[in-house]
């Protein structure tokens, strides 16, 4: 395995052969047609070949083509049982690894960054890495004080990979649509770009991760390894162990999938309200599930999960910083969606921006097409399954179904772009584990706007009374 970004020509002609290679499918999907095969069969084949090139090619590259695979992969939850089920595996390979960069490089990237007698930093630095993701990988070692830290070092040449990588999807997002029914992947891809200069400064990383570290220190639930140095292309933090989400997901108990999901969801909406910061990276390959105590792990299997474990946190490369937490916004239109209120949900989302003023819509219609996607709030526990996802993914994405049409008329306003994919992708997260969650408790307890504090209950009731 060279290093990154490799040769820059070199990237963008395994990129550039991706669309070539669908083209191809195409018509091997005709020629099968026109041999007797049904349209729907061989839409099936068709989907399922191309998301294994796909994912393949990503894996390889790393840089922008892993981080948007990343991306896409909380989202497998969508897809047709039958296409979703042959790649799964390679799909969510994606969250844990990719191929290492060699030790040489390693080795260079710390003397460079930490000094030539940067050994001296270590008790212990083991050269396999633990983890290789889109920017860098992991090794874990023992610091000079006895912690075991995790090692994160920055691929050389890892910014040019990653804006190359997502100029060069960009420019067939359209082909990629069909992969991910209902999602719009160009602005994805936008967005990611965007964060390019956010995700390669260690120095904000280790700022982010700082917070969570000390919010959430005395936390029963939520684990966020502390800081223990930062420079330029190198970041040391605080060693956890703990299970990988991706293999609860695969090969968990359904009181670990509950336990993590319940866990997941409490720290999405928790974190902005306690940091003023939004973790937005929530793929699988970013959480552990760990015993409250290391020594209690078979207590804690015994006992069912429920309360013996934590949910641990890493990598806060992409933040969306929040000051006043979550936007009200959110909150107001979830209750008042579930109070059925349509006219006051319509306001405020024409006063907000997601409908834009030059369209006119049923305010009824705006309520039918929301109460499905929010169902999980209406319910004490809610399951999530993928079955749910993708009869969701369904709806929104066939141009014969109302809310197809309806939903191309509503606007994202771009303070709202990141809250929503994160949203979106802990949702795809969450049918993954096929987790039962009271989501109603968090939202409840950390989603500004979802309940009425006394003063404005009152205020209601009075008008009520008045009018």
């Amino acid at each position: 395995m060279s290093d990154l970004p490799r040769k820059a020509v070199t990237r963008t002609a395994k990129l550039a052969a991706l669309p070539l290679g669908f083209a191809g499918r195409a018509t091997w999907g005709l020629g099968k047609r026109i041999g007797g095969k049904s349209a729907e069969l061989v839409g099936r084949e068709l989907q399922q070949r191309t998301a294994e090139q796909l994912f393949k090619v990503l894996g390889e590259l790393k840089g922008g083509a892993m981080k948007f695979g990343q991306a896409m992969s909380v989202f497998e939850s969508a897809l047709p049982e039958e296409v979703a089920g042959p790649y799964r595996a390679a799909l969510t390979k994606l969250q844990e690894a990719a191929p290492p960069m060699p030790t040489r490089t390693v080795h260079s990237v710390l003397a460079e960054r930490l000094g030539e007698d940067w050994h001296d930093l270590f008790l212990e630095f083991e050269d396999k890495p633990a983890a290789a993701a889109s920017i860098g990988q992991v090794h874990r070692a023992v610091w000079h004080d006895g912690r075991e830290v995790a090692v994160k070092v920055q691929y050389p040449g890892a910014g040019e990979a990653l804006l190359s990588d997502l100029n060069q999807l960009s420019r067939f997002a359209r082909l990629l649509g069909p992969l991910i029914p209902g999602m719009d992947i160009k602005p994805l891809i936008a967005e990611l770009r965007d964060r390019v200069s956010e995700e390669l400064d260690y120095a904000l990383e280790a700022q982010a991760q700082r917070a969570h570290a000390e919010e959430f220190a005395d936390d029963p639930d939520v684990l966020v390894p502390a800081v223990v140095h930062q420079c330029e292309q190198v970041l040391v933090t605080e060693w956890i162990d703990g299970i990988p989400l991706s293999e609860v997901i695969t090969d968990g108990t359904q009181e670990q999938r509950d336990r993590a999901g319940q866990l997941l969801a409490r720290f999405l909406f928790s974190g902005p309200s306690r940091t003023g910061l939004l973790h937005a990276d929530p793929h699988p390959g970013n959480f552990r599930l760990l015993p409250d105590d290391p020594e209690d792990a078979e207590d804690a299997e015994s006992s069912g999960g429920k309360g013996g474990w934590r949910l641990g946190v890493l990598d806060f490369g992409t933040v969306d910083r929040l000051p006043g937490g979550l936007p009200p916004t959110i909150g107001d239109s979830l209750r008042m969606t579930l109070d059925g209120d349509a006219e006051a949900v319509y306001d405020l989302l024409r006063e907000e921006g997601f409908v834009k003023e030059s369209i006119e819509l049923d305010p009824d219609a705006v309520l039918d097409y929301l109460l499905p996607i929010i169902e999980p709030a209406q319910a004490d526990e809610f399951t999530f399954t993928r079955g749910w996802m993708r009869s969701q993914a369904a709806r929104i994405a066939d141009p014969r179904s109302p809310a197809h049409q309806l939903g191309k008329q509503l606007n994202l306003p771009p303070a709202y772009l990141l809250i929503h994919r994160v949203t979106l992708s802990t949702i795809g997260v969450l049918c993954q584990l096929g987790a039962t969650v009271r989501l109603r408790d968090e939202l409840e307890e950390w989603l500004p706007g979802f309940v009425l504090a006394d003063d404005e209950t009152l205020t209601e009731e009075d008008s009520a009374a008045g009018a």
